[in-house]
């Protein structure tokens, strides 16, 4: 307990909390996702389950520090590039995003159309059992992320375990209410898609060795966020006075 007692230990652990609630967005917008497509009764569950697994999942690699440091030596090797497991992994994961969202991007396009044509409301297609699946696998690779992130700024397991707790339960008090925004707006759910396209591509170069300051992504993403938030505006203060001469 004597490290709490020390100035250097807070701002620490306060740097830590923050930069793990913000890698935790790629989580968020993943689950929020996921977890629309779900039967709604079981929405609620696949986000809280997916993020209960997720504070699992940090806390035992943490517990494995050990072994999460030896995943970043070589183990393959292929003209003269060398790749660690965790290369590996952030490659499948990358992978695995950009398949995800550009499949999710047609299905939303074209299952669009279809409704638009029918009337009819889309209908879930996802079971629980295979939300928890992707959210799992994806919780995988950003906790590999998280927890590498984590040993880069400290070497106190205790300080690495507090910001992993208080990061999930930020997500998990803020998931629902992004989850609900995403889900009602179409061109949020395509910019969330694009960012998961992003986060994808990231995740491929970071395993081949080139690092890529988040900040940026980070910023292009919001960017585009608020002027889709400002063409929300527009729109919804358009159709009024549109509604009123009719």
């Amino acid at each position: 307990m004597e490290i709490f007692l020390q100035p250097d230990t807070w701002v620490a652990l306060l740097t830590l909390t923050f930069l793990e609630i913000i890698l935790g967005i790629d989580n968020i917008i993943f689950i929020s996702l996921v977890a629309g497509k779900v039967p709604e009764e079981s929405q609620k569950k696949a986000r809280l389950g997916g993020l209960s697994l997720a504070l699992i999942m940090r806390i035992l690699l943490l517990l494995s520090i050990t072994w999460i440091i030896g995943l970043t030596k070589p183990v393959l090797t292929l003209a003269d590039f060398e790749l660690s497991w965790r290369d590996i992994i952030l490659i499948s994961g990358g992978i695995f995003l950009l398949i995800k969202s550009t499949l999710e991007i047609h299905h939303k396009v074209e299952g669009q159309e279809e409704e638009n044509k029918t009337g009819v409301k889309a209908k879930p297609t996802l079971s629980f059992t295979s939300a928890i699946i992707q959210i799992v696998l994806l919780d995988l690779v950003f906790s590999f992320d998280s927890i590498l992130t984590a040993v880069g700024l400290t070497d106190q397991i205790i300080l690495m375990v507090i910001a992993v707790i208080v990061s999930i339960i930020v997500m998990m008090i803020f998931a629902r209410p992004v989850g609900d925004f995403v889900n009602k707006h179409p061109t949020i759910q395509i910019l969330a898609l694009s960012f998961l396209i992003l986060i994808g591509v990231m995740l491929i170069i970071e395993g081949a060795h080139y690092h890529v300051p988040k900040g940026y992504i980070y910023f292009a993403v919001f960017f585009s966020l608020a002027i889709e938030m400002l063409n929300m505006r527009f729109r919804k203060k358009n159709v009024n006075p549109v509604s009123r001469n009719e």
